[in-house]
């Protein structure tokens, strides 16, 4: 006991160091997965992943990831099982900056899509990273 007592600096420091390593996990928005955008590609040319766009019409309309669906997120529970039937293919989920997408996974996770992704950085990853993009 003494020996904390005497090093409870040490212990004090411990505590800090791991609660910093363990800030990025808890604020990544309730554990939903992100994804980069060249893991986006891999996932829908090895696994034939869908996407789908959580942005309202008028953004979806501007430019959306190619082959993308769009279901605007307050739409999402109601109408994500006619879009994608499939529950086992893996499901991207997109927006503008990568926010709504997040509240979208645990919608579709909810929904029982066990394997849906965040585009993490939404479209403004997406179009920095050169990718094709799609106008309706």
């Amino acid at each position: 006991m003494s020996f904390f007592l005497d090093n409870w600096m040490l212990f004090a420091i411990a505590l800090a160091s791991g609660g910093m390593l363990m800030f990025p996990a808890l604020t990544s928005g309730g554990g939903a997965a992100g994804l980069t955008p060249t893991e986006v590609v891999q996932l829908i040319n090895r696994e034939k992943a869908a996407v789908v766009d959580v942005c309202g019409p008028d953004e979806f309309a501007a430019g959306h990831v190619t082959g993308a669906k769009n279901v605007p997120l307050p739409e999402l529970e109601a109408k994500l099982g006619g879009v994608v039937k499939n529950k086992s293919l893996p499901l991207v989920l997109v927006c503008a900056s990568g926010m709504r997408s997040k509240r979208a996974v645990s919608i579709a996770k909810k929904l029982g899509y066990e394997n849906a992704h965040s585009l993490t950085g939404g479209m403004g990853a997406w179009r920095s990273a050169n990718l094709p993009v799609e106008k309706a």
